[in-house]
């Protein structure tokens, strides 16, 4: 995984930190600036990274986040099929498994979306990877929500 130093710097700025592992840039708004990283499934000092897309755009993440705070999760887990959560959480860890080293002994992330085992944790770890392109029905219903006006932000004097 190769990033040019703009980018890590940038993607460093939008993490408020600099990043912990090997990522590359997956999606970018129409400006070019980062929205979505895939990371390695191990970090740097070889702990494992569960989640291999991290939501990085400040436009996407506040939106997802204010869905969130409104009861997404909730809202998520009631309305998506959770046979569909359930193997879309294999899907993932099927793609980061694949993406592990040969020969690797130490520990490995284990879970799907998010580092999770079953049911939502965190709507912009799923929405991260539909954007990425993954078969996941919880960014898909984020995306649909998100066009709905859902998450938008609050109109001044609201």
């Amino acid at each position: 995984m190769s990033v040019s130093a703009a980018d890590r710097d940038r993607v460093e700025a939008l993490l408020g930190r600099p990043p912990a592992g090997e990522f590359e840039i997956v999606v970018r708004d129409d400006a070019g600036d980062p929205v979505v990283l895939r990371n390695a499934p191990l970090l740097a000092d070889g702990r494992p990274m569960p989640t291999r897309y991290w939501l990085v755009g400040e436009v996407a993440r506040r939106a997802v986040g204010r869905l969130e705070s409104a009861g997404g999760v909730r809202r998520a887990e009631a309305e998506v099929d959770p046979d569909e959560v359930a193997a879309a959480h294999r899907r993932y860890a099927a793609e980061r498994d694949a993406a592990i080293p040969a020969g690797h002994t130490g520990p490995v992330p284990s879970a799907g979306v998010g580092g999770t085992r079953r049911g939502v944790k965190c709507l912009h770890a799923h929405y991260a990877w539909f954007l990425a392109g993954g078969d996941d029905p919880v960014g898909r219903w984020v995306a649909a929500q998100l066009a709905a006006g859902d998450g938008a932000e609050p109109e001044e004097g609201s």
